[in-house]
């Protein structure tokens, strides 16, 4: 028994119903699924050759490759001076999957540059992550013997996206101090004012940093 269909092949021979990018991907990611249930590979398919054929048709009245090449360029250093990060704060994350994990991705990484920044050795300090259930962002969080510092986004966490504190030392026992995303991602600014806040002194080092997702948590942190 066959579960092949002659869908694919019929608007492989005439696409001239996908006019755009969007129509023509749909057919593809469609035909590719058929050839999935049919058991028959889509390297060799002829309809799946035609249907990608066809980007070309679609694409033709695009700019040349220098020029999206350039708008490319353009749009990624546009990207790099207003982050993901702070685009989260703005919307939230609760109930989408790309963007919560977008948020912890970016999270870890931008937390482990503040933490060479604050001037934290190696080894002396984790950074976790903390996705929590659907209906919020959960959290990222960088630990050390003297400082704590979580990062979350959402409508709790509107302008106060970061909480700090100092776990030892001078500033040990002080209240829980707060700053908005775009101090955070102002980074060597935001290490400054850490260290100053917090009154770090000396910070002992120790082995490589090691980076944990937690458990999902079930209870928000407090905003």
């Amino acid at each position: 028994m066959t579960y092949d269909v002659p869908f694919r092949h019929m608007q492989a021979i005439d696409p001239s119903s996908l006019t755009t990018i969007t129509a023509t991907l749909h057919a593809l990611n469609r035909a590719m699924e058929d050839c999935r249930i049919a058991g028959v590979d889509p390297d060799h398919d002829p309809a799946i050759a035609l249907l990608a054929r066809h980007f070309s048709s679609v694409t033709a009245d695009r700019a040349d490759d220098d020029s999206l090449r350039f708008a490319c360029s353009r749009r990624a250093t546009e990207l790099e001076r207003f982050p993901a990060l702070l685009t989260l704060a703005v919307r939230g994350v609760a109930h989408d999957r790309v963007a919560k994990e977008r948020f912890h991705a970016d999270g870890r990484k931008a937390m482990k540059a503040l933490a060479l920044e604050i001037g934290l050795a190696p080894g002396s300090y984790t950074v976790s992550s903390t996705p929590s259930d659907p209906a919020i962002a959960g959290y990222v969080a960088l630990s050390s013997d003297d400082i704590s510092i979580m990062l979350s986004v959402g409508p709790l966490h509107e302008g106060n996206e970061v909480q700090y504190f100092a776990k030892r030392g001078p500033a040990a026992g002080q209240k829980l101090r707060f700053a908005p995303m775009r101090d955070f991602l102002r980074r060597a600014r935001f290490a400054a004012r850490i260290r100053r806040d917090l009154r770090l002194d000396a910070i002992v080092s120790s082995p490589v940093p090691v980076e944990t997702t937690a458990p999902i948590s079930r209870e928000p942190i407090a905003a």
